[in-house]
């Protein structure tokens, strides 16, 4: 099995390395009026200690991010045009909050450089041009968007991801001290989703020795701090999580993602799901394919006491649940790596409403 995935370039780890932002972008700005753009999660808004810790100069432009819902199209190059509006082709684009404002980032950088809607490049290897520089600075462990190498967006026909080599970042930024706040059911649901990266990556068919490699440490990594440790808040497991969430997109890259996810996206798409929790409403119900992990899962909701929502089917009607299942079964690189590539034998949108079903 041939791959040849690009890596981020550099990567600032350890607690402190926020406070090197501005001398990172520093070598990046060409001219003292060169611009960057921040987009950081809204949650921070207002927070007056943070937003004085953003290396913003005066010609910068920021944008605060609600991630009330995951990220659009329409949002993507609704900021693509305001920035090339106000200062042109900027120098750089820096994320900082979790994955939707990291994907967010890694979209908008490819789009000031591609002309069109992004609804034209929800694929693999479509985006035309490099985009410009960018940043990630993640405020949560456990989606793995520091380092993939896809932007997911929601589109008016599709949830799917800008994937190829120039979406991933140039530069990301590992600092644990801006986890410890998480409130701790979306810290779960966050680190749920390293989790089930790792068991997705390594029981398909593209799994590797490479994607293996990093996948089973994470896994262990998660196990510690999600059911081994007394405290999964402490510090050092607040350190733990921001690696094993690197490493955890790592073992992804080089493989792939399952049944889960793609019973995810459709939970995103019709019922605007964000992607952990609606990964954990699917794993929760997802026995008969992952076995002895959905078993570990609920061993870890009960340790820490996690509210994963249950019954929600009562609810649905057949047209939701069709058009759920609708978006999942065209996710076909997802079911080949869970069941072959022969998945048409053993998987239809029957099955896959079974399972929704179920939720």
């Amino acid at each position: 099995m041939f791959r040849n995935f690009k890596s981020v370039n550099k990567c600032a780890y350890g607690r402190g390395s926020f406070d090197k932002l501005g001398d990172i972008l520093a070598e990046k700005r060409e001219t003292p009026e060169a611009c960057m753009v921040f987009l950081v999660d809204e949650v921070f808004k207002g927070n007056q200690p943070f937003i004085d810790r953003i290396p913003l100069l005066d010609q910068d432009l920021l944008f605060w991010i609600s991630v009330s819902e995951e990220p659009t199209t329409d949002l993507v190059d609704g900021l693509r045009d305001e920035i090339l509006e106000k200062k042109g082709l900027p120098a750089g684009v820096i994320g900082i909050g979790g994955g939707s404002v990291m994907d967010t980032a890694k979209a908008t950088s490819l789009m000031l450089t591609n002309e069109g809607s992004s609804t034209l490049y929800q694929g693999l290897n479509l985006i035309k041009k490099p985009g410009i520089y960018h940043v990630g600075v993640p405020t949560i462990s456990g989606t793995g968007a520091e380092v993939s190498m896809t932007a997911v967006l929601t589109g008016p026909e599709k949830k799917l991801g800008l994937k190829c080599d120039w979406t991933v970042f140039d530069q990301i930024v590992l600092d644990p001290d801006l986890i410890e706040t998480v409130p701790t059911n979306q810290w779960f649901y966050t680190g749920m989703d390293c989790y089930i990266h790792c068991v997705e990556s390594m029981t398909g068919i593209f799994k590797n020795t490479f994607s293996e490699a990093y996948g089973w440490k994470s896994l262990e990594m998660c196990q510690d701090i999600f059911l081994n440790s007394e405290d999964g808040r402490s510090a050092e497991n607040e350190e733990k999580l921001m690696v094993a969430s690197y490493m955890g997109g790592l073992s992804l890259t080089y493989s792939e993602v399952g049944v889960c996810h793609a019973l995810s996206y459709g939970l995103s798409k019709i019922f605007h799901y964000h992607h952990g929790i609606a990964n954990c409403i699917a794993f929760n119900q997802l026995k008969d394919v992952y076995g002895e992990y959905v078993d570990e899962f609920h061993a870890m909701v009960e340790k820490h006491n996690i509210d994963i929502p249950q019954n929600l089917s009562a609810n649905w009607s057949e047209d939701e649940i069709d058009q759920m299942a609708e978006v999942a079964i065209r996710l076909e690189h997802m079911w080949i790596h869970a069941f072959g590539h022969n998945w048409k034998e053993v998987l239809d949108k029957d099955r896959i409403k079974g399972w929704y079903r179920r939720m």
